[in-house]
């Protein structure tokens, strides 16, 4: 199936990349299922449906029992793609994703679509901002946030060939393919988007691309911000992290989740056993205000000029 054609300006929405890829693969493997919990239409699988769809299984909503049947058909043999908005699946959901597809270390793909908080108005019950830190504990789930739409595609792939559950976390924001050269998806390693040597600036999903932003504007000012797209949070790439803290001294996480237990808490701890430098973390405090998507993330910091005024913070802070 052809990929999907961008949107205006060039931007393309990472569920229409899942859904076209998650065709693709099905039409080779059988072993492919999907299973969702009455969100065909919000994980674009109409397409699917149509195409396969004693292959499609739509438990209602039971978040719960979706977990669970997913791990029932990866038990005999099937390759079981379980989607629903991040913010239920992970949350509703949590001890069916610890018991039956961690612990049981069960072949179940997790895909959280409109993560983060992109229901913007709907609030707190809709925003998933707390999945990092109630994954990131099951050490066995690969979790792996997409930038952009041919890194979601290629995540996909990956995580059809993988064994063993991961959890692919999408966006429904649409956004620019990233401008990277000769460009290879690597689970666990870290993507270097910019090279700099003054501060390092971390960041995953869309947020990766207000980083860059973030980067021109500290350019603009003379200072060299290297830029890490660190697309696979579970396992972290721990050598990307040290060597960042050894070669600028500073650091800046930025995510569209939580700032306590996800990529931000990551990095922190990994720096404070191994190489203490300063390490800002751009994210969510806690519940938010209620508020469109594009308030929230200037409010919290989520801008070109709200992480590059956190870079200029950390650098002062090493002395810089």
């Amino acid at each position: 199936m052809a990929a999907p054609a961008p949107t205006k300006a060039g931007l393309r929405d990472c569920r229409d990349a899942w859904s076209a890829t998650l065709i693709e693969l099905a039409e080779k493997d059988p072993r492919i299922v999907a299973v969702v919990n009455d969100s065909v239409g919000s994980s674009k699988l109409g397409g699917f449906q149509k195409q396969f769809p004693e292959r499609l299984v739509n438990v209602g909503i039971a978040e719960q029992c979706m977990v669970g049947v997913g791990a029932g058909l990866a038990n005999g043999g099937k390759v079981p793609f379980v989607s629903a908005a991040s913010c239920f699946l992970t949350g509703r959901s949590l001890e069916q994703v610890k018991a039956d597809v961690a612990y049981a270390n069960f072949n179940v793909k997790l895909v959280g679509q409109s993560s983060g908080i992109a229901y913007g108005e709907l609030g707190a019950t809709h925003h998933s901002i707390e999945d990092f830190a109630w994954l990131r504990p099951l050490t066995n789930i690969t979790v792996i946030v997409p930038a952009d739409a041919w890194e979601t595609a290629e995540a996909v792939k990956w995580a059809a060939e993988h064994e063993g559950p991961v959890y692919l976390r999408l966006s429904r924001m649409p956004v620019p393919d990233l401008a990277v050269e000769n460009r290879v998806f690597r689970p666990g390693k870290a993507e270097v988007l910019r090279a700099g040597n003054d501060v390092t600036l971390i960041a995953n999903g869309t947020i990766s691309h207000i980083a860059l932003a973030a980067a021109d504007l500290l350019a603009a000012e003379g200072i060299n911000a290297r830029v890490l797209n660190m697309a696979t949070l579970n396992p972290l790439d721990e050598e990307a992290v040290l060597a960042a803290a050894e070669e600028t001294g500073a650091i800046v996480t930025a995510e569209e989740a939580s700032v306590r237990g996800g990529l931000g808490g990551a990095v922190a701890e990994l720096t404070s056993a191994h190489r203490a430098v300063p390490v800002e973390r751009v994210g969510f405090p806690g519940f938010l205000p209620t508020g469109s998507v594009e308030w929230l993330f200037k409010e919290y910091g989520l801008s070109p000029e709200g992480i590059a005024e956190r870079a200029k913070a950390a650098m002062a802070r090493a002395g810089k």
